[in-house]
């Protein structure tokens, strides 16, 4: 994982402000990129929770929107009557914050994770929810007082947001396309031709193969990053490569029956580069990449062929699929407003034959005023229709895996505790390959 920041290139913050407050006017999505309109259209949600000393009440949740607000103003965008970059009068901030008692926090956070879907029941309300559940009786044996959730549209808020805002840092965006880096004319040009031709496929299939809506659920776990480090150390893979290949696994099950794939697991994963180009997106940082993983019983080979599969692809041009995905976005957004009934319902319950998605977001340290008081573990992840998510959230101390997933495979997630306590007992063949990695977890 590459350093990140919430740097941007120039623009002039006065004339933005103007246009923005003109755009809006006219359509509370006119600024969205392309990329943000495709996750507010799908009704993408992403969550942030986490366990906290201090005991919240109403005013103190409205100075942590108030804050998260002057540090993100981009949740400012995307409602009608909205004010970008302007702080919310005490109405909105009353309607988007909420403060509950309960006797115990038995069964959180996984109680209260969902797909977020109230955040689009009122387009007069910004796209973002803060909660708050505090104990009745005060702090718990573990020093618990509250657990907060922040939710919002994943139109607004991206992995590395999260990590800015936990430690208290400015996650504003500018323009985050670099337009003097110009990739090569001959690879945009394929891949905008791929982009083109991908989304004729994908709305052709997506209307016709379009899956049913089935059972959904949410679940966490938490493991001390300590110990996937040894365990990748052990095996001679990169520790995203580990988790990737234990989530995968675990869900697609022991032996001669598998729940996703016999033969190869089609997975989306993401990641950050700071190497910005004239294709990119100007409002998200994180670039998607695909991957293939063949299926093999024994752990030790197949993570290892993880790995190796993690290497190739990032080995390559990964700016590639991004900008082939960019097309893709302002192609649907282009039919969208032609022929809306080809992008309807139907189409956002087609997953293009991708088993899972796995996210690994910048690790997320608590500092500043913004966090004050919060403790590890730090759970961090997302929502789309029918895509099996799972994001992995790095903490100084936890790594949390964050599954939104169809229930059918709910019990699974219970097989990945197990699966690190058997191979951490293996003796294991030290392999030869040099593994080379940022403190990526």
């Amino acid at each position: 994982m590459k350093s990140f920041s919430s740097a941007s290139f120039a623009n002039d913050h006065a004339e933005v402000l103007d246009l923005a407050l003109a755009a809006v006017a006219r359509h509370p999505q006119a600024l969205f990129t392309n990329f943000q309109w495709f996750l507010y259209e799908a009704r993408d949600t992403v969550f942030f929770t986490a366990f906290s000393t201090t005991r919240f009440d109403q005013d103190l949740i409205a100075n942590l929107v108030a804050e998260m607000v002057n540090l993100a103003p981009q949740l400012t965008h995307g409602f009608v009557g909205a004010r970008p970059g302007q702080p919310f009068p005490k109405h909105l901030l009353d309607a988007i914050t909420s403060v509950e008692y309960v006797d115990e926090f038995d069964g959180y956070p996984d109680k209260w994770l969902s797909k977020s879907t109230d955040i689009f029941e009122r387009n007069d309300l910004p796209l973002f929810r803060v909660q708050a559940v505090v104990r009745k009786d005060g702090p718990d044996a573990e020093g618990r007082a509250s657990i907060l959730q922040v939710r919002s549209s994943h139109a607004l808020l991206e992995g590395s947001d999260s990590a800015l805002l936990t430690r208290s840092q400015s996650a504003a965006h500018g323009i985050m396309s670099d337009a003097a880096n110009k990739i090569g004319l001959i690879s945009r040009i394929g891949s905008t031709l791929k982009g083109w031709m991908m989304t004729l496929i994908y709305v052709g299939l997506a209307n016709v193969m379009a899956r049913p809506d089935v059972p959904w659920g949410f679940k966490t776990l938490a493991i001390k990053r300590h110990r996937l480090r040894l365990l990748a150390y052990k095996l001679g893979v990169r520790q995203r490569s580990l988790m990737f290949a234990l989530v995968t696994h675990a869900l697609n099950g022991d032996g001669a029956e598998k729940h996703m794939s016999k033969k190869v697991i089609g997975a989306a994963y993401t990641m950050l580069d700071g190497e910005r180009n004239n294709s990119d997106d100007d409002f998200f940082r994180v670039r998607a990449l695909e991957a293939k993983f063949t299926v093999l019983d024994d752990f030790v080979d197949y993570v290892r062929a993880v790995d190796d599969t993690v290497d190739h692809i990032e080995s390559k041009d990964v700016t590639k699929f991004q900008t082939m995905m960019n097309t893709v976005f302002k192609t649907l957004r282009t039919l969208k407003g032609i022929a809306p009934f080809l992008i309807g319902s139907r189409f956002w319950r087609f997953n293009n034959f991708i088993h899972i998605v796995l996210t690994l977001v910048p690790p997320h340290r608590t500092y500043g005023p913004m966090t004050h008081g919060m403790v590890e573990p730090i759970y961090c992840g997302a929502w789309h229709p029918v895509s099996n998510i799972c994001t992995f959230c790095p903490g100084r101390e936890y790594v949390t895996f964050n599954f939104s997933i169809e229930a059918r495979y709910l019990d699974n997630v219970d097989k990945v505790l197990p699966l690190i306590e058997r191979i951490e007992a293996m003796a294991i063949a030290p392999r030869n390959k040099l593994i080379v990695e940022a403190d990526e977890a």
